[in-house]
């Protein structure tokens, strides 16, 4: 899989190309069934499957305030979306230049003028150009009428138990603490992954050393313990139990931490990246009466997750 930044490099590099177009922030359920088939369509040709997403997220450069935390940063969205079997991922940076253009020049200029696309594969919820003037249907006329035509599949909503797979979905049920039900529309556990940074030390003293897994400002689930699988820098994946919140028995701090200790297992992170999976919600997080207490209830809470991972194994 190739990943290629911006439509220049992918000028006549792709051959004769489905293109897959979306944000894909989460790489969903419904993520996938889009570049699935963008996937399906170019190999029946024996032709490239491809990806076009942007970079910013479209809302953090239009209306910055209303920017949603990110579920994925752009390197593990790149990574999901090669998994998926992809040729390559295009990754455009988003501009204001880029917000400005009119649908039909996105298509002459970014579609068939620098990716040479021979179909396209969108979500039923689709929209793109200046003002996001532009649906489906537009799309598909524009698309008929060029140089070399292409053509233009729309796939529909998938769902889980009811729930629409949409980022906003995954957002909700994780502000909520349900890491059940992201996983669900996710297809996989809801990760945060990150360097371990410094932190107070605190653990170690308990009795249950903590890595301080640093977010890079993505969503988190809500505060709580969790039971988690942590995949290691060597590859290990080792389950563990991890406090999600701001250590409230000393007073609290001024950010939210997400602090793992993984089971069986010692030597230092400091610095390596980590990956901590949610499997299952333990308690809410709270204050407790002092420093043996919250001992107790971590040998507790851990105890708690050896069984979540054992049912959940």
């Amino acid at each position: 899989m190739r990943a290629l930044q911006g439509i220049e490099a992918a000028r006549g590099v792709l051959r004769e190309p489905s293109v897959a177009i979306g944000q894909f922030d989460g790489v969903h359920l419904g993520h996938r069934a889009v570049v699935m088939r963008a996937i399906e369509q170019a190999r029946r040709r024996g032709a490239d499957a491809a990806v076009l997403t942007f970079e910013p997220h479209p809302i953090a450069v239009l209306a910055p305030e209303r920017a949603p935390r990110r579920l994925t940063s752009a390197e593990e969205k790149v990574r999901l979306l090669g998994a998926l079997g992809v040729d390559a991922v295009v990754v455009q940076t988003f501009d204001a230049a880029l917000a400005a253009q009119t649908p039909r020049a996105f298509v002459a200029e970014v579609l068939q003028g620098a990716l040479g696309v021979r179909e396209v594969v969108v979500g039923y919820d689709f929209a793109f150009g200046a003002g996001r003037a532009g649906n489906a249907e537009v799309l598909r006329a524009a698309l008929a009428e060029g140089p070399v035509p292409a053509t233009l599949e729309v796939v529909e909503a998938v769902t889980v138990d009811g729930q629409p797979c949409k980022s906003g979905t995954v957002r909700a049920l994780l502000g909520e603490g349900d890491v059940v039900g992201a996983a669900r529309l996710l297809g996989r556990a809801f990760e945060v992954i990150g360097p371990v940074v410094e932190g107070r030390r605190r653990g170690r003293g308990l009795g249950f050393p903590t890595a301080n897994v640093d977010a890079g400002g993505r969503i988190v689930p809500r505060a709580g313990v969790y039971a988690v699988r942590v995949a290691l820098p060597d590859g290990a994946v080792r389950g563990g139990v991890c406090n999600v919140g701001v250590a409230p028995t000393f007073g609290g701090e001024e950010a939210v931490r997400v602090e793992a200790h993984v089971f069986d297992w010692e030597g230092d992170l400091y610095g390596r990246e980590v990956r901590v999976g949610f499997v299952a919600r333990l308690r809410d997080e709270r204050a407790f009466s002092g420093v043996e207490a919250l001992k107790a209830q971590i040998a507790e809470d851990a105890a708690a997750a050896r069984r979540a991972l054992k049912e959940g194994a």
